[in-house]
């Protein structure tokens, strides 16, 4: 039964957030599926709620994607606005660019560590929950689907995907004490293993 005697950890601005992100992401799918990718925000947010995050860390969850993949700099001005600065400010740090062409993947997967090293606590939590998904996803659909897996992204060796995912898990590990550090090691673990079963 739930206790009673607290007031409830998220508000109805939890709801506006989600209202939000699901107009923001309306359109788009998770990469080489039909899969709306509000599933994937929702996930990121359960994980950090289940690991005893803030409302404000729940609601940046929830829209840790929106400015980089909807607006840019535009829309982080419209989450300050609605949301507040500690909401934005979570969003920029959990953004991998802002700059338009993209720099080339490696630079930024290398930048996107080098920052998570110096980031904030509450942008750490966030990028831990999202790997975490990212990466459970990933394993779930390479049992799928095996090597077709990497056609999907615009990188398509899978050895470079564990090196970032390695090398975040690296950085997580010195900067977060949460039960996700492990879990996001057993899953890369798995994938890792049944690569190397199959040839890879």
């Amino acid at each position: 039964m739930a206790h009673r005697a607290s007031p409830p950890r998220l508000t109805p601005r939890f709801a506006d957030a989600l209202g939000y992100a699901a107009a923001k992401h309306a359109r788009q799918t998770r990469k080489g599926s039909e899969v709306p990718y509000v599933g994937h925000l929702l996930s990121v947010a359960g994980l950090v709620i289940d690991d005893g995050g803030t409302e404000e860390q729940a609601i940046a969850a929830l829209l840790h994607d929106a400015a980089e993949d909807q607006g840019g700099q535009e829309t982080l001005a419209e989450i300050r606005q609605k949301f507040g600065n500690g909401v934005a400010s979570i969003v920029a740090e959990c953004s991998d660019t802002f700059e338009s062409p993209k720099p080339s993947w490696r630079e930024r997967k290398e930048r996107y560590i080098a920052h998570l090293r110096a980031a904030s606590d509450d942008a750490v939590l966030i990028s831990l929950a999202d790997k975490l998904d990212n990466a459970r996803a990933i394993l779930r659909d390479y049992r799928a689907e095996g090597n077709r897996l990497w056609q999907r992204f615009s990188v398509q060796d899978p050895r470079l995907h564990l090196w970032y995912y390695r090398s975040l898990l690296d950085v997580l590990h010195r900067r977060s004490g949460s039960w996700m550090v492990g879990e996001l090691r057993r899953v890369l673990d798995a994938l890792e293993g049944e690569m190397d079963g199959d040839g890879n």
